[in-house]
């Protein structure tokens, strides 16, 4: 039978809800059974990096079995990249090798109208030999080094910063993309009128607008609610008499990290009007500023003004599409607050900050200042049902999705889990082509009673730093579903110190030869003596998250793979990943200890 006819005979197999490891061929998710119109082969009882083909009888029908001699010989990977394209793929088509944990959406029937299939696709399976084996090509290890530091950043803190002495030594910060564009986004800033500094990473879905206008935005937001009413006073004085502002904060960017010169002016009404508000709510008679507080207020009233900046749009027909594409797309965001040995955490989504703790033998243990905002958060399913009726308890959350669309149950934007029906549907139709146009903005999720039901209200954790309290790890999920949190702080921290605490190389159940015991034993004393070719604790993460094997050490021929992917296909097998490292200053903890 030729390859077009397997094509043809195929289920629909949009790549939108795949469990973790297993290819799928035949789970639906378009109500008929004509030749899927999205690029790639689902996954079903395959898991990655294995040989063994265990199937789901029941899940499979038997014409999609005859696609695993393919699979072995790894030819459907060449084919459905010519084969089919996609015009929204951030929506629709992510990946065959992507968890259903690690998509932001599932796949509806309605999603299945935007995709097509090339002219003439049949043209690219025929006539064309493939090998049994493929093509090797590896990257050298400057060509891997050079995309592993393209986005990394480095900042040391000057240990007297002109208020306080830091408690931050530095932080390392670097993105990994596996979206084209990327849609993770990272920030970092010193709080100029008040003290401390804010560091925080953004994952978007649906597009990264959202995540971009958060990763420029928040951090005002949160310093202004941080100042006290005087200040509040002068920078309003300022403004009306046309005066220079004062500095609020100073941010330690990336060349690559940009902010939308276009909305400037638009964001800074909103932040205005929102200083404005503090100022007539506050009298100025308690000087005592609630840390907690400010960043939960921070955090909701920015999702607010995104929401009415779509909701009234605006002249200019550039920016009016910009605010809506930035409210309908979605964000999360992990933000930490550091001030001498306060340290606050403000979590919305299901991105992590993980503490790394020396203990006094010297080995690490991780410190989890953060919950995940999901299905697997027991306390999340709670409050979602205690907010609504009764009548949907078994539809509010489905497939462990919000509505059976939605991972995340707390993000930025994402007002189609927000606005009412009406709204919606008003606004889409006032709004530009490009937005009427699309089929996902005017889709209504399914069972959709009683909205809101998506808040960005942040989950807020408190942590007084101690001396063993070496460094914070922030990052986007892309890198916690590839690395235990242990395996993190670990790394982290032998990375810092430069000491390896030693453990018993673990085979977990493989079957290892004497041979490749010696060389992973030569590996571990040639890492202990070597000088670390990273100079940026993230870029090292980001190595190890990519390119470790079975045995927690980096393989130079798996990492050359997973870089050398071209960009349709890195999706397929992890996220975009951020991390920001930020590293503490023991002594200066310890010496506000001490003043206790």
């Amino acid at each position: 039978m030729s390859i077009s006819a397997l094509l043809s005979m195929g289920r629909c197999c949009c790549r939108c809800c795949c469990p973790r490891g297993l290819w799928m061929l035949s789970a639906p998710c378009c109500d008929d059974r004509r030749m899927c119109v999205c690029p790639g082969p689902r996954r079903i009882g395959i898991p990655v990096g294995s040989s063994s083909l265990p199937l789901f009888s029941d899940a499979m029908p038997a014409p999609t079995q005859l696609f695993f001699p393919l699979i072995r010989n790894c030819e459907l990977s060449r084919i459905y990249g010519t084969a089919c394209y996609c015009h929204h793929k951030h929506l629709c088509c992510s990946s065959p090798y992507i968890p259903q944990s690690r998509l932001r959406y599932t796949p509806h029937p309605a999603y299945a109208t935007f995709c097509r299939p090339k002219e003439n696709w049949w043209q690219y399976t025929q006539g064309r030999k493939y090998a049994s084996t493929p093509q090797k090509f590896y990257l050298t290890p400057p060509q891997v080094n050079s995309i592993l530091k393209a986005n990394e950043y480095s900042f040391k803190v000057p240990e007297f910063d002109g208020k306080n002495v830091s408690s931050i030594l530095g932080f390392d910060s670097n993105q990994l993309p596996a979206n084209a564009p990327i849609e993770d986004r990272r920030s970092a800033a010193t709080c100029l009128q008040t003290r401390g500094m804010l560091l925080g990473v953004f994952d978007g879905h649906a597009g990264c607008a959202c995540s971009q206008a958060v990763s420029e935005r928040l951090f005002y937001y949160i310093a202004v609610s941080l100042l006290p009413h005087e200040t509040l006073l002068e920078i309003e004085n300022a403004v009306e008499s046309g005066r220079a502002l004062l500095p609020i904060l100073q941010w330690h960017k990336h060349p690559n990290d940009y902010f939308s010169k276009e909305a400037s002016k638009l964001y800074f009404n909103s932040l205005r009007t929102y200083w404005q508000e503090l100022i007539d709510l506050n009298t100025g008679e308690s000087t005592d500023i609630d840390v907690k507080e400010a960043l939960i207020n921070a955090f909701k009233r920015l999702d607010n003004d995104i929401s009415l900046e779509a909701q009234v749009g605006d002249p200019n027909s550039f920016l009016n599409y910009l605010v809506l594409r930035v409210a309908f797309s979605g964000a999360t965001a992990c933000v930490a607050h550091v001030d001498g040995v306060d340290l606050h955490v403000a979590n919305t989504g299901d991105s992590r900050a993980m503490l790394g703790v020396q203990e006094e033998d010297g080995s690490w243990s991780a410190v989890t200042l953060s919950n995940d905002h999901n299905a697997q958060n027991e306390r999340e399913l709670e409050r979602l049902k205690l907010e609504h009726p009764k009548s949907e308890a078994k539809s509010v959350v489905k497939q462990d999705r919000l509505l059976g669309l939605l991972m995340p149950f707390r993000a930025f934007g994402d007002v189609k889990f927000k606005w009412s029906i009406d709204l919606q549907k008003r606004v889409i139709e006032s709004g530009p082509d490009q937005l009427n146009d699309n089929e996902y903005t005017k889709f209504i999720p399914p069972n959709y009673h009683t909205p809101p039901y998506l808040t960005a209200e942040p989950e807020v954790t408190y942590h007084r730093l101690r001396p063993q309290d070496k460094f914070l790890v922030l990052a986007t999920d892309g890198l916690w579903e590839t690395m235990h949190r242990q395996d993190v702080v670990r790394i982290v921290g032998e990375y810092l110190t430069g000491m390896h605490h030693q453990q018993p190389i673990a085979v977990g159940g493989y079957k290892v030869t004497l041979g490749q015991m010696h060389g992973l034993l030569t590996e571990r004393r040639t890492k202990m003596s070597s000088v670390f070719e990273d100079q940026n604790a993230a870029t090292h993460l980001i190595r190890h998250a990519v390119g470790n094997n079975e045995f927690g050490t980096v393989d130079h021929e798996r990492l050359s793979k997973m870089l050398s992917l071209p960009e349709e296909l890195a999706r397929m097998y992890r996220d975009d990943i951020t991390i920001i490292v930020v590293q503490f200053n023991s002594h200066v903890v310890g010496a506000y200890q001490n003043q206790e």
